[in-house]
């Protein structure tokens, strides 16, 4: 267990009623908000989805999903999902959704090789977006625009709950910081990369760093992508590769940069040939969701997660995930948070 016991911390939201007023507030307000910057339409989304279809996120290729057999299905087997960002690709195509439109959803998955600690838990909530993209929109640009609404319905969020418990103050910078993982790599060559989120981090308080996935020129992954779903690979107009990336906030309670959300474009024929090739996993390219996408019947996307849970806990003010959500946790760890002043849900 690794857990961060910040000194002299106390609930500023004074216990549990409180902190479901304030929860539901940020749920409401922030996926409103969300939905009308980016034209978001909300779907229902799956829990599970059939194993062998490609369908599943891979995370970083090496979490194991909770798979189990569906009697009525010969005993195929599912898994609960760990999140949709393929999944919401093939809606989009399913709906026929125009250019400039997309769809949300929330998002519940289980990610039962997480290391627990402060912000990190086997249940994960998401808002799960996708919107489709031009061509032309397949830019460094493009993206940051996009940051930018995403950035201005958190700012909104943190604005209208200072409104609600005044206690709450609003500390988000004006702006997002925008740094590409190789400029950080150059600007921090001697610490390790999440030492460079946390120093960039703390020094902007809010940062979208780019191009996360591909190896950067000491031979290594800033942090680790799938090959199939965001474009990390693709020479932009700014020189670095990659078209995605994860926007982090400076969290003032734990002193770390918290990251809020993991997006990017999306990989179209070129670049998921690419990027398959690259990790060795050019089988793939048999799956379902891989043919569809090879054959040219999926729309062109920019899409991404961003945490309920770790949103929630950052305008919060919380020292621990657990305060906002409901899972699993050590008793020890339990324990070690009460004689904290954290107490887990």
């Amino acid at each position: 267990m690794k857990i961060l016991k910040p000194h002299g911390y106390r609930d500023m939201l004074e216990g549990v009623k409180n902190t479901e007023k304030a929860i539901k507030l940020v749920k409401d307000m922030f996926q409103s908000n969300l939905s009308a910057q980016l034209s978001l339409l909300r779907v229902t989304a799956p829990m599970v989805v059939m194993k062998g279809t490609g369908i599943n996120d891979d995370l970083n290729s090496i979490e194991r999903p909770v798979t189990f057999p569906i009697k009525e299905l010969n005993d195929s087997p599912a898994e609960v999902v760990h999140s949709l960002a393929k999944w919401k690709r093939l809606k989009l195509a399913e709906m026929e959704m125009s250019h400039g439109c997309g769809i949300y959803t929330d998002m519940n998955a289980l990610r039962p090789d997480e290391e627990l600690d402060n912000i990190h838990s086997i249940y994960v909530d998401q808002w799960d977006w996708e919107r489709v993209i031009t061509n032309d929109e397949r830019t460094v640009a493009f993206l940051k625009k996009i940051v930018r609404r995403i950035y201005e319905a958190i700012k909104v969020t943190e604005n209208r709950l200072y409104i609600e418990f005044p206690d709450i103050v609003p500390i988000l910078p004006e702006d997002i910081f925008f740094i590409h993982a190789e400029e950080l790599l150059k600007m921090y060559p001697d610490k390790s990369a999440k030492e460079r989120e946390n120093e960039i981090t703390k020094k902007y308080g809010a940062v979208f760093i780019m191009g996360i996935g591909h190896p950067m020129t000491n031979g290594e992954l800033h942090d680790g992508r799938a090959a199939d779903y965001d474009d990390w690979s693709t020479l932009n107009e700014e020189g670095f590769r990659g078209l995605n990336g994860d926007i982090l906030l400076w969290n003032p309670v734990l002193e770390i940069a918290l990251e809020i959300s993991s997006m990017g474009i999306r990989v179209n024929e070129k670049s998921m040939r690419y990027q398959l090739e690259m990790r060795g996993q050019t089988e793939r390219e048999n799956l379902y969701f891989h043919k569809k996408l090879l054959n040219g019947e999926l729309p062109l996307t920019i899409g991404g997660g961003i945490g309920q849970s770790r949103l929630c806990m950052f305008l919060l003010r919380k020292a621990h995930v657990g305060e906002i959500q409901c899972s699993i946790w050590p008793e020890e760890m339990r324990e070690e948070c009460k004689q904290a002043g954290i107490f887990l849900v």
